[in-house]
């Protein structure tokens, strides 16, 4: 079986405000196994607010030469075909991919094949804390390489928290 855990980086909380995807980050997994990976930093074509940038790392001079997401849209689904996609806060970050796909002329991705780990880890441990960090703690993921959000980091510490949640 062939899933993809997904996250992305972006200019701010809103496709509906003008945010952009400025990061896209996905882990392969085979039969619970991590086989490849796919990673684009993408220019949003757009100021990115100082203290976005903070978080994630990415400024409009970093990315000033990466290319729209019209041009890693093709590599982007080619990645992914039609394989269920886990992402935490899925609702979040498919806005995003959505937007950004009907943008360049592309069909929305079925939001069907979506595994939100979100809703899946509340299910789990009810009135605790249930966003990465804390899965991450909880499940003893190492969090010391990451000194900002990234979105390829953050898929593959998801892919650790996922296959360790489906465990249970």
């Amino acid at each position: 079986m062939r899933e993809i855990v997904l996250d992305t980086e972006t200019t701010g909380l809103s496709p509906k405000n003008g945010d952009k995807i400025v990061s896209i980050g996905a882990v392969e997994l085979i039969d619970d196994k991590p086989e490849g990976c796919f990673y684009a930093e993408i220019d949003p074509m757009r100021p990115i607010p100082d203290e976005v940038s903070a978080i994630h790392g990415l400024t409009n001079e970093k990315l000033k030469n990466a290319p729209a997401f019209f041009e890693v849209a093709p590599a982007f689904l080619d990645f992914i075909k039609d394989s269920p996609l886990v992402i935490h806060n899925a609702r979040f970050d498919m806005a995003f991919i959505n937007a950004e796909l009907t943008a360049a002329g592309f069909e929305p991705v079925d939001e069907s094949r979506i595994i939100d780990t979100l809703p899946m880890a509340k299910r789990l441990f009810p009135s605790e804390r249930v966003n990465l960090d804390a899965l991450c703690e909880r499940f003893d993921v190492s969090l010391k390489e990451r000194i900002l959000h990234g979105a390829l980091l953050d898929a593959r510490l998801l892919t650790s928290v996922y296959l360790r949640m489906k465990g249970m």
